[in-house]
């Protein structure tokens, strides 16, 4: 069954293996041990990913290693680049509104110390 990479990545069993990945090539009982999911699982998921391009298997003697490959998240991330802009133009509006805050949070303790020390 060929998966596109939001198929590939929906199961959270799946982003699980991937995250454990992420610190580079393993075995499968590595995946198991670090994932928490059973042998069996990973088998199948991992079949899964390979399938989809996300991991890379490198056989060694009875030995599976599996990497992650950096294909599928570029084009991930191209898909996602149209959206960054409005990102961060949200991001920018949010952090323009917290300088604020805190710029009117600072007046106000300026002006109450000034108060206090002109009843002393």
């Amino acid at each position: 069954m060929q998966l596109d990479v939001f198929q590939a990545l929906a199961d959270p069993t799946r982003r699980r293996i991937v995250e454990t990945l992420l610190s580079g090539e393993q075995q499968v009982a590595d995946v198991v041990a670090k994932a928490g999911i059973h042998q069996s699982g990973v088998s199948r998921h991992l079949r899964l990913l390979h399938e989809s391009g996300f991991v890379s298997m490198r056989p060694e003697g009875q030995r599976r290693y599996y990497a992650l490959r950096a294909a599928p998240f570029r084009q991930l991330e191209d898909w996602l680049e149209p959206y960054r802009e409005l990102w961060a133009a949200r991001l920018d509006r949010f952090g323009a509104a917290l300088e604020e805050r805190s710029a009117r949070r600072r007046s106000n303790e300026t002006r109450k110390t000034n108060e206090r020390k002109q009843r002393s």
